[in-house]
């Protein structure tokens, strides 16, 4: 029977001698719920676990690009698409690109995922020597003048190959690097970190109808096994980052279970990316149709993941993320 741990997250000084640190940060667990397919969850401490158990979940994550994975990161969103749901236009000409990026990255961004291809639900797919055509300039500028991490978001190893040749120094794949096969050995041949998502179809079909035996169990193993075979395939599993993917083939509830129990991925060993700026759901249950507008449910949600632990946070609005973190860290 395969078991899966869930970290039962805790905060502050007043911490019991026996506590494990999750993922080697400030936080810390003194029990955990263990989760089947055949049996009910229960709990247990943290302590009678099995030592590779323990080591998984506690053990500090190594860095990523030469970011410290024991502390949040920002990383700040920048499509230089004229489609996506709620920048899109935004960023098409380099120089508005640009500016966008020096903002960022002065009001908290360690990380730029510069995306050219909406995946948005219902999107069409963009032909490569489009794809290039969006991100290599953007970011062959703001490489230009900083050294701040270039995330490329593509699902494709031209684009990537591209990006990585303008300067991006990590591959985000919404696709779980299920869609290009020639990504994973382009990642390998160039020692770069990766990001691996779990989404439930394509962009254009995801919300029809996504379903799931066990939404958190489900994507679980996908990330698993996408892990297993990128490190497989030469890519380190300490350069391995997981996002669970909300709003990709998921409904609302979906969205809410993978978020009510997202430290629960800490089990995967490997950093936690979230990316749930600005998406329908919070619309939905902020009762805000704007996108543009959803600042606030967007960081409510941001900080609830970084209170179980979750390392980097993907946000549209980095500014105001960044202003929340800071108070949220020092009330802490």
């Amino acid at each position: 029977m395969t078991e899966y741990h869930r970290p039962i997250v805790q905060h502050g000084p007043a911490r019991p001698a026996n506590a494990l640190p999750l993922a080697g940060g400030p936080l810390w667990f003194t029990h955990v719920e263990i989760l089947s397919r055949q049996a009910g969850p229960r709990v247990v401490a943290a302590h009678d676990l099995a030592e590779d158990v323990q080591a998984r979940l506690s053990g500090a994550r190594e860095p990523i690009a030469g970011l410290d994975m024991g502390g949040p990161h920002i990383m700040g969103i920048l499509n230089a698409t004229p489609d996506s749901f709620s920048d899109g236009g935004q960023h098409a000409t380099v120089e508005a690109a640009r500016a966008s990026a020096r903002q960022m990255v002065a009001h908290g961004a360690s990380i730029l995922d510069v995306g050219g291809e909406s995946t948005r639900p219902g999107a069409d797919f963009v032909p490569i020597e489009t794809e290039i055509a969006r991100t290599a300039p953007i970011i062959s500028a703001i490489a230009a003048e900083s050294d701040t991490l270039i995330s490329i978001d593509t699902r494709k190893s031209e684009v990537a190959a591209a990006a990585l040749n303008a300067g991006a120094g990590m591959v985000n794949d919404v696709s779980g690097f299920t869609f290009d096969s020639d990504l994973a050995p382009l990642s390998v041949a160039r020692s770069v970190p990766v990001c691996v998502m779990h989404a439930q179809g394509d962009p254009e079909t995801m919300q029809d109808d996504p379903h799931y035996d066990d939404v958190l169990l489900d994507v679980f193993d996908f990330l698993r096994n996408r892990i297993v075979h990128l490190a497989g395939a030469g890519i380190p599993g300490d350069q391995i980052v997981a996002d669970p993917g909300i709003g990709f083939g998921k409904t609302l509830d979906h969205n809410l279970a993978l978020l009510r129990n997202i430290g629960f991925f800490h089990d995967l060993g490997v950093p936690i990316l979230l990316g749930a700026s600005r998406k329908r759901f919070i619309g939905t249950i902020a009762q805000e149709p704007r996108a543009d507008a959803r600042a606030p449910g967007s960081i409510a949600v941001a900080l609830a993941a970084l209170a179980q632990g979750v390392q980097i946070i993907r946000v549209h609005d980095v500014t105001e993320t960044a202003q929340a973190l800071r108070l949220w860290s020092a009330v802490r």
